[in-house]
C-alpha cells in the first residue's frame, strides 16, 4: 500500500512510498527526530503521512465510498445512542414483553400478530419464544459486534506492528524464526482453532460452577480473534520493511549515526501508516462477521447479551414459521460488514497516489 504523494520502486514486497513526489530525493526533507533523541544533523526522512483533511476529500469524490462512509457512521451513532433510543422507545432489549404480556404470542411461542409480530408497539416486532423486542436487541447487538471487533482490531494492528517492523528491520535469524512460526501457525484451520480454543480459554478463566460473567465472553473472544489475527499484518509489515530498509534515506540516516529507534520510528513506521489504516478498516468486518459466525455456532456471546448470530440462529429454526425474525438481523449484519469493506476499499484508493484523481 502506498502512502499519499510518495511513488514507489519496484521491489518483491508492497512497500509503502519512501521517496518524495515529483522526483525529490529524501535527503531534500530534513529529518525530525523522536522525542527525547536529537537527530543526526541533515539526516533524510521519508515523506509525512497524508493529512486526515486530505484523506477525507479523496474518499469524498468516491461516491461507493461515501455512501459506506455514511453507513458506518450511522452504525456507530446507533450503537453509541442505544440506550437513549431505547429509553424513547420505551422498550429495552432484555425484557420478555411477549411472556409478560397476554395475546402477543401463541400457544406455541410465535407472535401472534403478523409479519413477526411488526406493529406500533413493536417496531421490529418479537423475538419467537421469549417475546423480546426485536429493534432494541438489534440495537445494542451493533454494540456488542463493534466493541468485539474494535478491540480485536486493536490488539492484532499493535501486535503485527510490533512483531512485522521489528522482525523486517533485524532480518537474519529472527527473519527465519517468525517465518517458521507464522507458516506453523497459518498451517492451522482456523475456524476450528476458534471452536475450539473458546469453551477452553472459559473453562480455565471460570470455575466450575461459576456463572460466566459478561466480560468474560468478550474478553474470551478478544484473546482467540487476536491470537491469529495478527499474522497476516505482521507478513505484509515484514516484506515492507525488508524493502524500505535497503532504500537510499534508510541508509543515509545509518550513515549519519542515526539510531536504530531513530530509524524505526521517524523513518520506517511513517511509510507503513496507509497499510496500518488500511488493514484496521478490512479487520473490523471480519470480526464482526466472525463473531457471529462463532455465536451462531453456540460458543460466542451468551444470553442474555444482545448479539446479532445469535438472532440469526434463533431465527434459522423458526424461519418457516416466522421469517421475519432472520430478516432483520441478516440484513443488518450484510449492510454492516458490505460498508466497512467499501469504505476499506475507498481508504486504500484514496491512500494510493496512483489511483489519485
Amino acid at each position: 500500500m502506498a502512502a499519499v504523494d510518495t511513488v514507489t520502486e519496484p521491489s518483491g514486497a508492497d512497500a509503502a512510498g519512501t521517496a518524495t513526489s515529483g522526483g525529490a530525493t529524501p535527503e531534500e526533507t530534513p529529518a525530525e527526530g523522536p522525542p527525547g533523541e536529537a537527530p543526526a544533523e541533515g539526516a533524510p526522512t521519508a515523506a509525512p503521512a497524508p493529512a486526515p483533511q486530505s484523506l477525507l476529500r479523496r474518499i469524498r469524490r468516491d461516491r461507493v465510498g461515501t455512501a459506506a462512509l455514511v453507513v458506518v457512521l450511522l452504525f456507530l451513532l446507533l450503537a453509541a445512542a442505544a440506550p437513549l433510543i431505547a429509553a424513547l422507545y420505551g422498550r429495552n432489549p432484555v425484557e420478555h414483553y411477549g411472556q409478560n404480556t397476554p395475546g402477543l404470542l401463541s400457544d406455541g411461542g410465535l407472535p401472534m400478530a403478523p409479519n413477526g409480530g411488526i406493529s406500533g408497539d413493536f417496531w421490529f416486532g418479537l423475538e419467537p419464544g421469549l417475546g423480546r423486542d426485536v429493534l432494541t436487541q438489534l440495537l445494542y447487538g451493533i454494540r456488542t459486534s463493534l466493541l468485539i471487533a474494535f478491540a480485536s482490531a486493536t490488539v492484532t494492528t499493535a501486535l503485527g506492528v510490533l512483531a512485522g517492523v521489528a522482525v523486517g528491520y533485524l532480518g537474519g535469524l529472527a527473519d527465519r524464526l517468525f517465518g517458521f512460526l507464522s507458516n506453523v501457525l497459518l498451517a492451522f484451520p482456523t475456524l476450528l482453532l476458534l471452536l475450539a480454543l473458546s469453551p477452553v480459554i472459559q473453562s480455565r478463566l471460570v470455575d466450575p460452577g461459576t456463572a460466566e460473567p459478561e466480560w468474560m465472553q468478550f474478553l474470551v473472544l478478544i484473546l482467540v480473534f487476536s491470537a491469529f489475527g495478527w499474522i497476516p499484518l505482521a507478513l505484509s509489515l515484514r516484506a515492507s520493511v525488508r524493502s524500505l530498509r535497503e532504500r537510499d534515506f534508510v541508509q543515509s540516516a545509518r550513515a549519519l549515526g542515526a539510531s536504530g529507534f531513530h530509524i524505526v520510528f521517524r523513518e520506517l513506521l511513517p511509510n507503513v501508516r496507509a497499510q496500518l489504516l488500511v488493514h484496521a478498516t478490512m479487520a473490523v468486518p471480519t470480526f464482526v462477521a466472525a463473531e457471529a459466525v462463532l455465536s451462531f455456532l453456540g460458543v460466542g456471546i451468551n444470553e442474555p447479551v444482545p448479539d446479532w448470530g445469535r438472532m440469526i440462529a434463533r431465527g434459522s429454526e423458526v424461519f418457516q414459521a416466522d421469517p421475519t425474525y432472520m430478516f432483520f438481523p441478516g440484513v443488518a449484519l450484510l449492510l454492516f460488514v458490505l460498508a466497512f469493506n467499501l469504505l476499506g476499499d475507498a481508504v486504500r484508493d484514496a491512500l494510493d497516489p496512483r489511483a489519485a484523481r
